[in-house]
């Protein structure tokens, strides 16, 4: 699994104009992608370090401060594009594998005790943040 991670003030997922996750006050914005190989260990792995991942103000975590997180599902984060000039998507799981395994990180941050607010698997989301920093890490897991 892979997920790009910002730093955010606010962020908000819409879809066909309505806003269906919204999060406001420092937090973290994670765009979450899932490979053909990625099993629930890793979404539960993956959760406990967007958790506990100290990039907030100060060094803190979302869990030290209580700061909520937005958790949007990215099949482009798996995207190919070093030949040619179209990308392809063939290391990106298809949705019955990866749609469980979003599902999987955000059930899995919410036992931690995280508020997360989520976009809506498979849709044309447009997606509006405030990058403070501007902070932003991958990670893989």
């Amino acid at each position: 699994m892979r997920a790009v991670v910002q730093r955010v003030s606010h962020a908000s997922v819409t879809v066909e104009g309505e806003v269906v996750g919204r999060i406001t006050g420092p937090g973290l914005m994670a765009l979450v992608g899932v490979t053909h190989t990625d099993t629930a260990a890793e979404a539960a792995r993956l959760a406990k370090k967007l958790w506990t991942l100290r990039i907030l103000e100060d060094e803190r975590s979302c869990s030290d401060i209580g700061a909520p997180l937005l958790v949007v599902s990215q099949f482009t984060l798996y995207g190919d594009a070093r030949k040619g000039r179209r990308p392809t998507w063939q290391a990106a799981a298809p949705g019955p594998v990866a749609e469980p395994l979003v599902d999987e990180v955000v059930k899995e941050l919410r036992a931690l005790g995280a508020e997360v607010a989520t976009g809506v698997f498979g849709a044309q989301m447009s997606v509006a943040l405030t990058n403070e920093g501007p902070f932003t890490v991958l990670l893989e897991v």
